[in-house]
C-alpha cells in the first residue's frame, strides 16, 4: 500500500513540475534575479524579418550578455511551419498560450520586453531599426528605470 501511494505521490509531483511554463519559471527567475524578461515572437523558417532578428540581434554575443549578466531572462515564441522544425505539441500550446495574451494580432516579429510581474515595458512591432548595441542599451536602460 506505501508503494502504491508513493507512487501515485512521484507521479503527481512530477506532473506538476513539468507543467510549469516557461512563462512562469522565466518571472519567478526575474523576480529572484531583479531581471526583465524578453519575450520574441517569431516564425524561425518562413519570416525574413524574424530570420534577420534572429541573425543581426538576437544571435549575437552582445544580446546574449544580456542574459548572462542577469539583465534579462529570453524566451523565444516560435512559430515554425517546416515539418523538419516542428515543434512538441506542449510546446506549441504554450506558444499559442502566450500569442493569445501578448501577441493577439499575430504580429511577426514581434519583441516585448515585461517585468517580472508580467507589466509590458516596451515593446518592437516588426524588425528593430537599431543595430544590436542600440537595442541592447535600451535595454539596459530600461532596467536602470526600473531598479527600486
Amino acid at each position: 500500500m506505501k508503494a502504491l501511494f508513493s507512487a501515485i505521490m512521484m507521479a503527481v509531483f512530477s506532473i506538476a513540475a513539468h507543467a510549469q511554463t516557461r512563462m512562469e519559471t522565466a518571472r519567478k527567475t526575474a523576480a529572484e534575479n531583479k531581471e526583465l524578461i524578453l519575450l520574441n515572437f517569431s516564425g524561425s523558417d518562413w519570416c525574413i524579418p524574424c530570420i534577420k532578428l534572429h541573425k543581426n540581434i538576437l544571435g549575437t554575443e552582445d544580446f546574449r550578455k544580456l542574459e548572462s549578466d542577469n539583465v534579462i531572462v529570453y524566451i523565444n515564441a516560435d512559430f515554425p511551419r517546416n515539418k523538419k522544425n516542428r515543434l512538441s505539441e506542449e510546446l506549441k500550446k504554450e506558444n499559442a498560450s502566450l500569442a493569445d495574451q501578448y501577441n493577439p494580432k499575430g504580429i511577426f516579429p514581434y519583441t516585448i520586453l515585461l517585468n517580472a510581474d508580467g507589466k509590458i515595458l516596451k515593446t518592437w512591432e516588426g524588425l528593430p531599426a537599431e543595430d544590436v548595441l542600440a537595442f541592447t542599451g535600451e535595454i539596459k536602460e530600461i532596467r536602470e528605470k526600473q531598479k527600486p
